[in-house]
């Protein structure tokens, strides 16, 4: 029998070692108890092994140089994961040992990973303007869902309102997650803005929440926050914010405007792109008992001993499924630390200066990209009176071709084209959502105009 060099034990002697050691004869012996309807009775559909290292590297290769990366390309995509500039230090710190491998610890076995978390959530508290942060979830979605559920959990109402322009794949977690919560869509107007009408007739005693997007799915910064979160009170819902932390350096925290819970992804932070990965949610609120108590996720906390030292812990144990499992408030994973790790990083190397030069530059370059796309031909924006943030909806209704020809023909010259939204907001027509980041330089969306020119 061949030994396969990935797989432990496969050796024909080890088998019949460990075989003789429990009293079997044959590895068929011990699935005997299997029941036989239930058998494959086929081999499984598997490729050919590679017998060498080498030859499973030349394969492993063959298959990533097909890749097309941000690297070879210019990138106008984002819609929820941006090609944001990643600083040195950022891969420097997270790929070090004492993080990079440190699944766990407890308060001395690992205080100074404890304590990164501790400065991330502080940081993250300045960003927000908010008094409690929680440890990392999965994504953004996850945090969204997490906020909704908590929302449930402290008045025991079953309606969520949500807008019905948000991030698709957000509404699916959401849908997925939320099990008993009923979503209600919330139109918008015609400038793209939140129809507070519609949010009025739709606002009843069985709403847990109001959830919105700032800046929106759609690019825009929403410019009735206050009133929103106005209204959402007004029949004792909780207002939730799900806010791109990139944009918190030029707009206010959505704590300014009456939200009690803020949410979001960390991904901008010092993360890179990574195809199912790179991803992180954070968790804010004030400290009210009301929603300390309904994190299901570690918070760190710092203390001072009897001899005048420092140290860090994680703070009410008690309410996650670690320590309380089908008891907790709600499940409790691995989460992602070293991202918490590596946007602690980020927040320290920018600074408060530094974010505000972040989102100025994203805010100019926006304004750049709508002026010199808007000179092209048969070339619509929908939301133009409200103010775009790093993403706009570019319209082609009038050029007489699909999101996706364009995207297609876009490739080939070497750009990412915009996300195409026709595929899951039919109603906006053949529009995509192009997104332009520090990172994209003026030239950048020069050529992307020129190669529109030519293609439409």
């Amino acid at each position: 029998m061949t030994q396969y060099p990935y797989i432990p034990n496969s050796n024909q002697a080890v088998r019949r070692e460990m075989l003789d050691f429990i009293g079997a004869d044959s590895v068929e012996e011990l699935y005997s108890f299997i029941p036989d309807e239930v058998r494959m009775k086929r081999p499984l559909n598997l490729p050919e092994p590679f017998l060498s290292e080498m030859a499973l590297k030349k394969h492993v290769n063959g298959i990533l140089n097909q890749n097309s990366s941000c690297d070879e390309n210019i990138s106008f995509l984002g819609a929820g994961c941006y090609n944001h500039h990643v600083p040195a230090v950022c891969d420097e710190i997270n790929g070090r040992s004492e993080f990079l491998t440190a699944y766990s610890g407890d308060t001395y076995a690992d205080h100074g990973k404890l304590q990164t978390f501790f400065e991330f959530t502080s940081m993250m508290g300045e960003l927000l303007d908010m008094d409690v942060v929680g440890f990392p979830t999965y994504d953004g979605g996850q945090a969204a869902s997490t906020a909704v559920m908590m929302a449930r959990r402290i008045n025991g109402r079953g309606t969520a309102l949500v807008p019905a322009a948000m991030n698709p794949s957000l509404y699916s977690q959401l849908s997925c997650y939320c099990e008993g919560m009923t979503l209600v869509k919330v139109a918008s107007r015609s400038d793209g803005q939140l129809d507070l009408e519609d949010l009025k007739s739709k606002l009843h005693d069985d709403v847990a929440c109001v959830f919105i997007q700032n800046p929106a799915f759609l690019g825009f910064f929403e410019e009735q926050c206050g009133e929103v979160g106005k209204l959402a009170h007004s029949v004792g819902a909780e207002y939730i914010v799900y806010a791109d932390p990139s944009a918190l350096g030029v707009a206010s925290p959505p704590a300014e405007y009456g939200a009690d819970i803020a949410c979001g992804d960390i991904q901008p932070l010092g993360i890179h792109m990574s195809y199912g990965g790179g991803l992180g949610g954070y968790l804010a609120t004030r400290q009210e008992e009301k929603y300390v108590m309904n994190y299901p996720h570690h918070l760190y906390s710092i203390f001072q001993n009897s001899k005048g030292q420092f140290g860090y812990a994680r703070a009410l144990p008690e309410r996650t499924s670690y320590y309380v499992r089908e008891k907790a408030v709600e499940y409790l994973g691995t989460c992602v630390g070293l991202w918490a790790v590596t946007a602690a990083v980020y927040l320290a190397v920018m600074g408060p200066d530094g974010m505000r030069e972040l989102g100025e530059n994203i805010l100019c370059k926006s304004d750049y990209a709508q002026r010199t796309l808007s000179s092209l031909k048969g070339v619509q924006f929908p939301y133009a009176e409200s103010r775009s943030f790093m993403e706009l909806v570019v319209n082609f209704d009038g050029c007489g071709k699909t999101v996706s020809e364009i995207n297609r023909a876009l490739l080939g010259a070497g750009i990412f084209g915009g996300y195409d939204l026709s595929r899951e907001l039919p109603e906006l027509g053949q529009s995509m959502l192009v997104c332009v980041t520090e990172k994209t330089e003026l030239s950048d969306i020069d050529a992307l105009a020129d190669a529109l020119k030519k293609i439409l």
